[in-house]
């Protein structure tokens, strides 16, 4: 039998005969590695930068769309509602509700799957000590947030880019990750800016920047999975491009009829260069292929 050796991988990322067969303490050593690779180093981006190009598609679905929507938008007083599988349901007051928890700056490559990143520096407190205080019961598996919906503030929710109030949803145990956090800041300064998610915001830095549900004013604490902004069980919320073959010749794109697909296409494709252009593509990379998912 011929055994080939991939050239990519050196032996110096080889995992250890003993951490291998010690799997469990291996495990339980990963918040803290992942903590210390997580609170970034590198050069931060600039202010200017992290508050003029952003995705926050209820304000407009161009990158300085936010930073040019947000003037009318009030965030004080702000309430956060809490329900579901937890022992202390009620509406708090945001201020009251995280007065007692421990704000701290931490810096974070945030990433988008669109294909860039920022070194941001949040203003923060762990989602953790929040969970604990508000105390879910044992048989809470997933926590779910919810943004606000209000359409006199948040222009782009009278159109369907998405399907409004936009949610996103964890794992208890990804909730609970000592690198889940709720951002109340940036650069050592409150609020948070609402071009970024004012006045708090999710920052999960294992997970793609829209992960990060922003202006949050529901948390709820369910058994079974939430679903998500861009969940693809719910095809009425995106709509797919795919090539269609025809004769064995590819021809242009066309819009997917709800299922979700995702075909394979090539980035000189004039349309999908006329997408691209148009800032509604987000393109996934998959080794030299590409996917391509046009948001509505």
């Amino acid at each position: 039998m011929l055994i080939i050796k991939r050239p990519d991988i050196p032996s110096s990322e080889i995992t250890p005969e003993r951490t291998y067969i010690n799997r469990r303490e291996f495990i339980q050593s990963v918040p803290a590695l992942l903590m210390a690779r997580a609170n970034t180093d590198e050069r931060q981006t600039p202010y200017k930068d992290v508050t003029t190009y952003n995705n926050f598609y209820e304000f407009g679905v161009d990158k300085d769309a936010p930073a040019r929507s947000e003037k009318n938008f009030k965030t004080q007083p702000w309430n956060l509602s809490v329900d579901g599988l937890v022992k202390k349901p009620q509406t708090y007051a945001l201020q009251d509700l995280i007065r007692s928890l421990t704000i701290e700056d931490r810096v974070y490559r945030m990433r988008c799957v669109e294909g860039w990143s920022m070194v941001i520096p949040w203003q923060e407190f762990q989602l953790s000590e929040m969970i604990k205080r508000l105390e879910p019961a044992s048989q809470a598996k997933y926590i779910e947030f919810q943004t606000l919906y209000d359409p006199s503030q948040l222009p782009e929710q009278r159109r369907t880019v998405l399907q409004w109030p936009y949610i996103e949803g964890l794992r208890m145990d990804e909730a609970m990750n000592p690198l889940a956090i709720l951002a109340v800041g940036l650069y050592g300064k409150q609020p948070l800016p609402n071009q970024n998610g004012a006045p708090i915001r999710l920052v999960t830095p294992w997970k793609y920047g829209f992960k990060g549900i922003k202006s949050i004013v529901k948390i709820r604490f369910v058994e079974k999975q939430p679903g998500d902004g861009v969940d693809e069980s719910r095809p009425q919320r995106v709509r797919f491009f795919r090539k269609r073959e025809s004769g064995g010749r590819s021809s242009a794109l066309e819009p997917g009829d709800g299922t979700p697909h995702r075909g394979v296409l090539q980035k000189e494709d004039t349309a999908v260069q006329r997408l691209c252009g148009s800032g509604r593509l987000h393109v996934c990379g998959n080794g030299s292929e590409k996917e391509l998912l046009v948001l509505r």
